[in-house]
């Protein structure tokens, strides 16, 4: 049996085993299990039940990441997006005074609408028709926008009036643990010891809980909450989806869905070394599996679902194939139990890894053509894009609007594919929509 998973996983071509394959999901699974708690305390503004919202993420993030693994066979993880999930709870909701049962209806209508896109392929066509010093630019902004939740979450950058950010307080503990995480995985990194990142994290639990800094769990299972106050509710709104407002709302949700999912999967490919020719193999199968998740995810009771930029952190240990994802699943169900023990997992844990993950995910610069003005200009502000406008769809939106003018601009418009100037259009309008709503 262990020899037929291996060869459907195809260990042997991807130059993996069990072991890495295991210790990489673990790696991602630690390092996105803070959406566990984030997500219900974001979605809990709006009204809606922090239990139900924890365990519908645990749920249907499990759910992604079997679908990701064994139809497409990557090692991606899926989750409820960050970013979208502040803009359902606190602009949906909370500004526009929709009900978050109508909102989650807006979700299920943008997911439907999102599995007919992929279903015509045209999200594929969307990426193969993206030129790769773009792509390589995406992962390298993926990179720096994660490597900047790392330094923030744990403290060693803050928010400055004067300066809009600055160094954080060397004064408080926490972000000390954060420095002797990243010092300890640095060192360990340079070393070539192999699971560098997760042994970082371990070290990191232990050194928190031995000053004090983390708490130990007053227990170890609790009772998974009940969803039954989400479950279902998005199909009995969705009449209420029938005012000019909400038709926005569903768009928002499609759009920043459709650029954040579909820049984070050509990033992470990237990274794995999974791009053959400008393309990346069983896209398809990937795109549907995000998409078929998002629709799950707002049965459930949860905001929209997307590919994790987290999963980087696996697959810089050694995740290449979906057996990754799965043990990820695996461990978002066994999460659903164990939510008093993830507590020691908190944000200084998990930063030294983000940050080093943005390392790594950097080295695609060197790939970009910066001698020809016309492609670094698009590719630096998607570069800078992300993690400025803390959004990842902002950040593609800004080059992609402007790599079709400036290859106009040195006589190369021939070079741009259609689908490029279209995209070009696509985003002006998102902008725009994101600005009106």
């Amino acid at each position: 049996m262990g020899q037929r998973i291996a060869a459907y996983f195809n260990f042997d071509e991807l130059g993996t085993n069990y072991r890495k394959e295991f210790l990489a999901g673990l790696t991602t699974f630690i390092s996105m299990v803070y959406i566990l708690f984030v997500n219900p305390n974001v979605l809990g503004v709006s009204g809606m039940d922090k239990g139900a919202v924890f365990t519908a993420t645990a749920l249907a993030s499990a759910f992604g990441c079997f679908v990701m693994g064994i139809i497409a066979k990557y090692p991606f993880a899926i989750s409820a997006s960050l970013g979208i999930n502040a803009f359902f709870a606190y602009t949906v909701v909370l500004g526009m005074k929709v009900p978050w049962q109508t909102a989650l209806a807006g979700v299920f209508v943008a997911s439907i609408l999102f599995m007919i896109l992929t279903a015509f392929r045209l999200r594929e066509m969307v990426v193969d028709a993206i030129p790769r010093d773009l792509k390589m630019a995406i992962s390298a902004g993926i990179g720096l926008f994660i490597a900047f939740i790392g330094l923030h979450d744990g403290g060693l950058i803050v928010a400055d009036k004067s300066t809009t950010v600055a160094l954080g307080s060397l004064s408080v503990g926490t972000t000390w643990l954060t420095i002797v995480g990243l010092l300890v995985t640095i060192v360990l990194m340079s070393a070539r010891v192999p699971g560098a990142i997760f042994i970082g994290m371990v070290v990191n639990v232990i050194v928190g809980l031995v000053t004090g800094l983390i708490h130990a769990p007053a227990a170890w299972v609790a009772p998974v909450p009940s969803i039954s106050s989400t479950f279902g509710a998005a199909l009995g709104h969705v009449g209420q989806i029938n005012t000019l407002q909400l038709g926005v709302v569903v768009l928002t949700f499609l759009l920043v869905t459709f650029f954040d999912t579909t820049g984070t999967l050509v990033g992470l490919a990237e990274q794995a070394g999974l791009v053959k020719n400008n393309k990346i193999p069983r896209i398809g199968r990937a795109l549907a599996a995000d998409s078929t998740t998002m629709v799950v995810g707002s049965l459930l009771g949860t905001s929209p679902m997307g590919a994790f930029v987290e999963s980087s952190a696996g697959i810089a240990v050694g995740g290449r194939s979906g057996f990754t994802a799965v043990v990820v699943g695996i461990f978002f169900l066994l999460g659903s139990f164990f939510s008093p023990l993830l507590t020691v997992i908190t944000s200084q844990v998990t930063a030294p890894a983000l940050i080093i993950v943005g390392t790594l995910m950097a080295q695609s610069l060197k790939n970009i053509h910066w001698e020809k003005f016309e492609i670094a200009a698009p590719a630096f502000l998607i570069l800078v894009g992300m993690p400025l406008t803390y959004s990842i769809s902002d950040g593609i939106a800004l080059g992609f609007i402007t790599y079709p003018l400036s290859m106009i601009a040195a006589k190369r418009g021939k070079e741009v594919s259609p689908i490029m100037y279209g995209l070009a259009v696509v985003f002006i309008f998102f902008l725009w929509i994101l600005q009106e709503a």
